[in-house]
């Protein structure tokens, strides 16, 4: 959340990535806000007066300082009108905890995904808006924009459908959405605050001394942030008076805010070793924090650092995240004040010390997240049986909750550690953990829009250090995933910039492997030549390097290529050269497959006879490998060859055979069964797997 809300139960204005904000609010005050903002929802907009249908949704701004209740406002007011949108409300925050804008990328790729929407990973800000507003065209829904820095950021993401409402959230005025008419907070009334005030020091202390009450609301300004620390001080200090506190304010310098003079009483009664958590915490990513990371910036204990952050949260120096795991967020308007306070207090060189160690006790988490998911492997066990209690999760579910609830943070963490130019080596490991973490837990696919950013990121930290083997490592990743959705030409120009960064870092891999995935790229816009020509150039690098199990899959690619474009002849030296590789290296399935796409261009060329022979001996390694599908698929090219040749009785034996290999499974003229073998995984190798090779290669953890 952006400011300390006003609501005492928890509640707050949740961003893209948290989880929505509870109903049951406790809201306080506000009344005639709520009640211009909801009539100003069926104000005529100046088109309907022209006579115009209004084009797009109509937009309402709150506005106010940090710790107003801004965001609390907003909130209340969609609790109050949720039942005019039907489709839901969709909620995002526009800016970073240090006020840097989100870019607008960022933002609708988000709302997308809570729309469960595809976000093709690489598409840009104009695709992802136009997505976006698309999706909307149709919605009745409300749109919460949390923390706006301009109005750019805003009509980026308006719907063009007068059915949605967006209430933006701003410090002050968005000047460039016409039609706007900010609702400007000020404080609470002072029957509101002192309301507050009880909430948190109790009914009866207020009672008690009433005016003392209405004089400390007076000192806070009403503002909500400010009531809310004065309130849990009371709280913490059950032999205190109202009327104690408020001299003290009062003998406070007029220097700052009401919230900062309340915010330095507050620290100033903290425990010195509490004291130095709470600023720390201003580095904590994306200012959201848990016990994990509270421990490793302190250099504590998990559970010493958990009730630690608890008396936080009863202090309001802290809210506490709905969330399965115990999770907690700085409030926006307090970071400002603990930042200046990190910086004087605490040494550069401690600062920069126990960010490191948030960022090693991060990369250690992931690694450990990954680890369980590899139950197989010796090596793995072996790692976690290594791995500290404290940093292990009991089974694989565990571990992708985890991954899941912290997602915005160690998204955020990755984007801290790239730009703090010092911690280079840090960020790539961590970049190169959350990778495998991602993939091994929710897959390449679905990982894909989060891989694409941070292998963006790793091309910055690639090129600012003037690195080529890890410039090569992102470049040919961000190739996959071009390549995935479609911008081959995109992926062309990276496969062949990781080449030039491959050659520079003198790294045979990157090297290979940019040749290889030119050629791909060129065979997928049809040049089938050039890509002939590629793979030839890899193939050439293999064979001198003696890597026979890629020189076998080379010449399969090759042979493909010289299919496409009708050159049968070099087809048929290419598979029978992939042929002979498979048998040496005695890959048996492999050898099937090769076996089964020589006498599918053996048919191609004329040549029915030679075709039936290969394809027999195609099945024959094929149930030496135990590939079932295989064996029907070659049983029913079998057939279809036999009724080529005039003979029906062998095609239906050989029929009947692919139908008991399959059972309920069999359907005949099934395209998965005929289709050619050069798409299965092992002759044409998943680019997101080899893409997470080279970069493991780059940026191992171990390394």
């Amino acid at each position: 959340m952006t400011d300390q809300v006003v609501d005492t139960d928890g509640t707050k204005l949740s961003g893209n990535d948290r989880s929505p904000a509870p109903t049951n609010s406790q809201f306080l005050g506000r009344t005639r806000e709520l009640k211009e903002l909801r009539a100003d929802i069926e104000r005529a907009g100046l088109d309907t007066l022209a006579g115009r249908k209004a084009p797009r949704a109509r937009v309402l701004l709150i506005a106010g300082k940090p710790g107003s209740g801004r965001s609390a406002l907003a909130e209340e007011l969609a609790r109050q009108v949720a039942d005019s949108y039907p489709d839901g409300v969709l909620r995002a925050r526009l800016a970073e905890p240090d006020g840097t804008p989100v870019p607008t990328e960022r933002t609708a790729r988000e709302l997308l995904t809570a729309l469960k929407l595809p976000t093709p990973p690489g598409a840009d800000e104009d695709e992802l808006s136009e997505a976006l507003r698309d999706a909307l065209a149709d919605r009745r829904m409300l749109l919460m924009l949390d923390d706006a820095a301009d109005a750019e950021q805003v009509d980026a993401l308006l719907p063009d459908n007068p059915e949605c409402l967006a209430v933006a959230v701003s410090g002050g005025p968005l000047t460039g959405i016409s039609d706007v008419r900010p609702c400007t907070l000020g404080g609470l009334d002072t029957k509101s605050g002192v309301e507050l005030l009880g909430r948190f020091a109790g009914s009866v202390r207020i009672t008690v001394d009433p005016r003392a009450a209405e004089g400390l609301a007076e000192v806070c300004q009403g503002q909500p942030a400010a009531l809310m620390l004065a309130g849990g001080w009371l709280a913490a200090q059950p032999k205190a008076a109202v009327s104690d506190l408020a001299k003290q304010l009062h003998a406070e310098s007029d220097e700052g805010t009401a919230l900062s003079r309340v915010f330095r009483l507050v620290y100033a009664s903290l425990p010195t070793p509490a004291a130095r958590i709470l600023r720390l915490l201003a580095l904590a990513p994306g200012g959201l924090i848990d016990p994990q990371t509270a421990s490793a910036l302190a250099g504590c204990s998990v559970g010493g650092a958990r009730a630690t952050l608890d008396d936080f949260v009863a202090l309001s120096l802290l809210t506490v995240v709905d969330s399965p795991l115990p999770q907690y967020e700085v409030p926006g308007c307090l970071l400002p004040l603990l930042r200046p306070l990190a910086e004087s207090q605490d040494r550069p060189a401690e600062l920069q010390l126990a960010r490191a160690r948030m960022l090693e006790r991060t990369v250690r988490l992931l690694v450990s997240c990954r680890a369980i998911t590899e139950t197989d492997s010796p090596l793995a066990r072996e790692k976690l049986l290594g791995t500290p209690d404290s940093l292990r999760f009991p089974n694989p579910r565990a571990a992708a909750d985890w991954l899941s609830i912290r997602r915005p943070a160690l998204l955020a963490a990755v984007r801290l550690a790239v730009a703090d130019g010092e911690l280079d080596t840090l960020a790539r490991r961590l970049m190169s953990a959350l990778v495998k973490a991602m993939v091994a837990h929710i897959g390449s696919q679905a990982a894909a829009p989060d891989l694409y950013g941070i292998h963006r990121l790793v091309l910055d930290v690639a090129e600012r250090r003037n690195l080529p083997r890890e410039r090569a490592a992102a470049l040919l990743n961000l190739g996959d995933l071009d390549a995935q959705t479609g911008r081959t030409n995109d992926a062309l120009a990276r496969y062949r910039a990781a080449l030039d960064a491959g050659r520079e870092a003198n790294d045979p891999y990157a090297t290979g492997r940019a040749m290889e995935s030119v050629g791909g790229a060129q065979q997928e816009l049809g040049d089938h030549d050039r890509a002939a020509d590629w793979y030839g150039r890899a193939l050439a690098q293999r064979l001198a390097r003696d890597e026979r199990e890629d020189a076998a899959r080379l010449y399969g690619r090759i042979a493909a290529a010289h299919t496409y474009a009708g050159r049968y002849g070099e087809a048929l030296r290419n598979w029978r050269a992939a042929v002979a590789g498979y048998r040496k290296i005695g890959d048996v399935a492999a050898h099937a497959r090769a076996l089964s796409e020589l006498a599918r261009v053996q048919e191609y060329a004329g040549r029915p006879e030679e075709s039936l022979r290969t394809c027999q001996e195609a099945a024959e390694w094929a149930s030496r490998a135990d590939d079932v599908r295989l064996q029907a698929a070659l049983q029913l090219r079998l057939a279809d060859t036999l009724e080529h040749l005039g003979d029906p009785a062998a095609a239906r034996l050989h029929r009947g055979a692919a139908e008991r290999l399959l059972g309920d499974e069999f359907q005949d003229g099934d395209p998965d069964l005929r289709k050619s073998e050069l798409d299965l995984p092992e002759d044409d190798p998943d680019p997101e797997h080899d893409a997470n090779t080279c970069e493991i290669r780059s940026t191992s953890v171990e390394d």
